[in-house]
Parts: structure tokens; sequence; C-alpha cells
């Protein structure tokens, strides 16, 4: 928390130096969450809306459309289109707040919300502490919004293995309750800090308590964000083979990780943290083997068969299937599944250039590598040459131009020789077990 020094504070503008940066910590602290951008968190300097509604500062929003992405980052919902209109209102609301007053308590438009202030860093680290030792403390989720609130903040949170050690240690201790959420969030929110992902793996993994098992309970009993939360978390830390391999033979969890990609709910954000932990850890041909046991290729091909998914859902579920298709027993049930080559074959083209080199890299497994005749004609009832044909002749890489060359040989039924060729490409390890 920001307390009051001896020395008066000044309108900002008009004074000292050192009051000046008083009044912009405190308005820092301060400020009401509707002048903060989405994605940034900072106050917005010139905010502009998206045809969602929502409101962000237009260098993150430019920022994150020039990624490729083409959803609204906090809604999720696909764009129909990436124009935005700047808010003239908000953005003199922002710099009223800012430059006409001495101090927030004098700015008061109706209905806007305003901040509650937050923990200072040595209190977030003591209610971390307390918290993991059992003591009655404030509610954790002063500790999330603390992390939220700035870059900086979860930082500091990050840097502190003492703070790191004492969340998990909470995780270890809690029972499923409000505050395992809550320390999940967390968790979830410094993962992308340095050395975050090694020191949770190594917490996680090395100790002598099974904190896998814990996990698995939360996956069984906890809130949908909870299971979201674990997932990311388990996908962070299987950074190698033993990581995997652990993750993987842990009982149930794989399972846990197959029904939250396979989540009925219009959650985009459940679906992608399930693929993504499932790819981090699908590396071995037992672990795509159960996958596809499970039904991880009829859960794709629902998924590339929507109305409706997002880019990144698309992505990860055509990964998911380049994957088991390196294995017999995948490659056996995408031919037999005709929805999920329909699937594939309608996002060519349709999704992004990394959904259609996987799309086309699923197609070669089954059609030139495996010669499928079930699967071949599958994907000449899907009008899936004329898709291939479309690839070629767009501006894909040479490996990608070399499949579609050997798919349009096979589907129009030419014997080809070099369909089993080397590719100089990341196909090289499409190879059948």
């Amino acid at each position: 928390m920001v307390r009051e020094s001896s020395t008066t504070t000044t309108a900002i503008g008009t004074s000292t130096p050192n009051a000046v940066r008083r009044d912009e910590l405190y308005l820092n602290l301060t400020v009401p969450n509707l002048f903060r951008c989405p994605i940034s968190m900072d106050v917005m300097k010139s905010p502009v809306c998206l045809c969602t509604g929502v409101t962000y500062d237009r260098t993150s929003i430019q920022t994150w459309l020039s990624q490729g992405h083409n959803t609204c980052p906090a809604t999720m919902q696909v764009l129909p289109s990436t124009d935005f209109t700047p808010n003239l209102t908000l953005r003199r609301l922002i710099h009223l707040y800012l430059h006409h007053t001495s101090s927030p308590a004098e700015f008061s438009p109706t209905s806007l919300p305003a901040r509650n202030p937050l923990l200072s860093q040595p209190e977030a680290l003591d209610l971390i502490k307390n918290l993991s030792s059992g003591k009655q403390t404030p509610p954790a989720s002063k500790l999330v919004d603390f992390v939220k609130f700035s870059e900086e903040n979860r930082r500091f949170i990050a840097n502190s293995v003492a703070g790191v050690s004492d969340l998990v240690e909470i995780l270890r201790n809690c029972d499923g309750t409000e505050v395992s959420d809550q320390v999940l969030s967390i968790l979830e929110c410094i993962l992308p800090e340095n050395g975050v992902k090694e020191l949770l793996n190594k917490m996680i993994l090395k100790s002598n308590f099974d904190y896998l098992s814990k996990i698995f309970w939360f996956f069984q009993k906890g809130s949908l964000n909870a299971r979201i939360s674990s997932a990311k978390i388990l996908e962070s830390i299987a950074f190698d083979g033993e990581s995997q391999r652990k993750i993987a033979e842990k009982y149930g969890l794989l399972y846990e990780l197959y029904k939250l990609s396979d989540e009925e709910s219009d959650r985009n954000d459940a679906v992608a943290a399930g693929l993504s932990a499932l790819i981090s850890i699908s590396t071995s041909k037992t672990v795509k083997k159960e996958l596809v046991r499970f039904g991880i290729v009829r859960t794709v091909g629902k998924i590339l068969s929507g109305s409706d998914p997002v880019r990144p859902v698309v992505e990860k579920a055509l990964v998911i299937l380049v994957s088991v298709a390196t294995c017999s027993d995948g490659r056996g049930a995408i031919s037999e599944d005709e929805e999920c080559i329909k699937g594939v074959v309608k996002r060519l083209m349709k999704c992004s250039g990394v959904a259609t080199e996987h799309g086309i890299m699923v197609l070669w497994s089954l059609c030139c590598l495996a010669r499928d005749r079930t699967a071949q004609q599958a994907v000449i009832k899907a009008n899936g040459l004329t898709k291939v044909l479309l690839v070629m002749q767009s501006d894909c890489s040479a490996g990608v131009r070399q499949m579609c060359g050997e798919l349009v040989k096979v589907l129009r039924g030419k014997n080809s020789k070099s369909c089993l060729a080397s590719y100089e490409t990341k196909t090289t390890h499409i190879m059948p077990y």
C-alpha cells in the first residue's frame, strides 16, 4: 500500500520532481480499471474500440494483430473486422483524470469504478508466507489483483524463490477451496517470467511430496479455471523427456488433460490449454496410442468441423493430429474417421499458414506415407484435391509444396516413386513405428 509522507503533494505538472513521482505512483495504484488496457494493464494513451466493443490501447492491439491474431484478446471472439475506432470520450476522461486533478479523490465521474489500493511488494510476500503457514490473512484474491496489476509485480514474485516456494506449499496443504484456485491463477500469471518454469519443475517433479497427485485432485474436484491453470502449469514444466514421462505416467493425468481438450463448454481457452499440455507430453509411442484410445481423433475432428473455433485452437488441434499420425494406431483412427479428414481439408487455406502446413502433413502421412486407400477416398470426397492444388499455388514453403505435389499424384491415381523421399523440413520426423 502507498503510505502518505509528511510532504504535501501538489498537482501534477506544477509540483517538484519528488512530488511528481509520488503522484504518479499514487495514480498508478488507484487509477480506475476502465482506464487500463486489458492487454498491457497500463493506463491507455490512445484508446481504440474493436468491433466486439472492447477498448484497448492502440499500441497494444496493433501489436496483437500484427502477430497474426484474429481474435479479441478479452473475449477470444473471432474478429469479422480488424478495424478499430478511437474512443474519444474515454481518452478525454483519462486526460482529465491524469492532468486536471491533484489527487484521485477529486475525480468522480458517474459510475466509474475506483480501484482498491493494492498490496505493497513486502505485503504481498508476507501474505504468501502467512497463507503457506495457515495463518488467518486477508483474502488470497488480493494476491491475484497484485500479480495481474503489472509486469513489475509479476516479476517481483517470480524473482522471489521463497515466494514461489511458499505458493507451491499452499497447494500442498489446501483442499480445493477458493484459495487453491487463486494460487493456481497466480502461478499461471508468473509462468512467462525467467526461471519460473525451471523452478516449478524442480519443486513439483523432484520433491518428496507427490504434487502430481495433488494436481490430479484439482482436475477432478477443482473449478474449470483451476483445471485450465493446472494444465498450463503442467505444459510449462514438461520441457524435457524425464518430465514428460513423469507427467504422462501419472495415473489419470493424461485422461484429465484429454477431457479438458474435449470440453463441451464454449471456453476456447479450456480446449487450448488441454491441447497445449497434451502436445507437450505426447512425445512417446505409448502416450500417442493412449490418446488414440481415449478418442483424441474424434475430438479433433469435432473441433475442425465446428463453425467457430478460434485460430489457436485449430492450430493446436492439427499439431496433435500430426503427432498421433506418426504411429500406425493414429493413422488408422484418422483414416476411419471421415469427419476428421473432412475437417482437416476444410481448414486448409482457411485458418493460417501454420494450420495449412500441419493439415498437409496429416494428409501426406495418410495418403502418401501409409498409402491408405480409405483415407485417399475420404480426401477426394471432401474436395481435397482442389484444396491441395490451391495450397500448392500459394506462398507456402518448399517442403509443403513438395508434399502437395505428392498428394496430387496420389489423389489423381498416379504412382509416385518419391513419396517416401526425405524432406528437409520438419516432416522428416513423420516415420511409421
